[in-house]
């Protein structure tokens, strides 16, 4: 499919086919889009916990106000943030920069220092506000990518993040889920698939400047 019939085709799927699984290929597909997606410097205060097995589906589920989708999914992705991103993750980005590219200390350190100082400056909660927006970034890539790949999925907000923290231990790995994503093949009878896409008219969304 062209990118625009696939994102004609996408759609927030309301219940899955469970016995329908992804491929690992697939799913291969979509750990590689979220690797590759674009962050804020290049920081990537991000990580993705991938759930196949179906009782901790369940128990997700039933932490997300008992939404259908969780447990009928194939799997669920869990985006979530870096707890703490200080001087020292900075600086791993750094090598890590280094290391590939072979870029030398004396252009890298002048971007460095000011990172290190420009982050030491910010409060907890600034971190969190824009860790959270790269988090946005990274389910918009991967909505495209499913779309493309035709592969069904839900985004969703509407879950305990502190519940879903203690299931999937993420505090042990200083990470805090922000976003849910549940993926897939439509079920047959989810008649949401067959709506018509209802948005603004282009005129009214796209200002044109030339």
């Amino acid at each position: 499919m062209s990118n625009i019939k696939a994102l004609q085709w996408r759609y927030a799927v309301k219940k899955f086919d469970a016995e329908k699984i992804l491929p690992e290929a697939k799913i291969d597909v979509l750990k590689q889009a979220f690797n590759l997606t674009a962050t804020s410097y290049g920081l990537q205060p991000i990580r993705l916990v991938v759930v196949k097995n179906k009782e901790l589906q369940e128990s997700l589920k039933e932490k997300a106000m008992n939404q259908v989708q969780l447990s009928t999914a194939s799997h669920v992705l869990v985006i979530c943030i870096e707890d703490k991103v200080d001087k020292d993750f900075i600086l791993n980005y750094f090598e890590r920069v280094k290391q590939i590219r072979e870029t030398p200390d004396e252009i890298l350190d002048p971007f460095k220092n000011f990172l290190v100082d420009d982050f030491g400056k910010k409060s907890a909660e600034d971190l969190t506000i824009w860790a959270k927006n790269q988090a946005y970034l990274v389910l918009g890539t991967l909505l495209t990518v499913c779309a493309t790949e035709e592969i069904d999925a839900c985004p969703m907000e509407g879950f305990l993040p502190e519940e879903y923290d203690e299931l999937l231990n993420l505090k042990e790995k200083n990470l805090k889920s922000v976003l849910v994503l549940p993926v897939g093949y439509r079920a047959k009878d989810d008649i949401f698939s067959s709506f018509k896409k209802v948005r603004r008219p282009e005129e009214d969304t796209i200002i044109n400047i030339y």
